[in-house]
């Protein structure tokens, strides 16, 4: 069964870019990355640019609207995303406890309905 994690964190609260703790938060998201592939857990993955980067979308009366930046104003964001093919949820919140940002974030674990 496939599971997303969904990476939240608060802006700059983790390690500051361009500094040693920030090589090995990174260090640690590639040892992640590759235990996944190891077990044959890997699907996707990938960080995000950040909510300036972001283009909303609604359809209202068959027009769509338009807003910059994401859909809810909070104070985590969504900064990635692990796509897991894995037997059950205990087996996808174990591996989504590693995921470096669960420090100071929070990972949503969702199942994917599958078609």
């Amino acid at each position: 069964m496939q599971y997303l994690a969904l990476i939240y964190a608060a802006p700059n609260s983790g390690p500051a870019y361009g500094t040693p703790e920030f090589k090995t938060f990174m260090d640690g998201y590639f040892a992640f990355t590759a235990l996944l592939k190891e077990k044959g857990a890997f699907v996707a993955g990938d960080g995000l640019k950040g909510t300036d980067t972001a283009t909303s979308l609604r359809l209202r009366g068959g027009k769509v609207e338009t807003m910059d930046g994401p859909f809810a104003e909070t104070k985590e964001h969504l900064g990635g995303y692990y796509l897991m093919e894995v037997p059950d949820l205990d087996t996808a919140l174990k591996y989504a406890a590693m995921i470096p940002s669960a420090a100071f974030g929070t990972i949503e674990v969702r199942p994917v309905m599958t078609y």
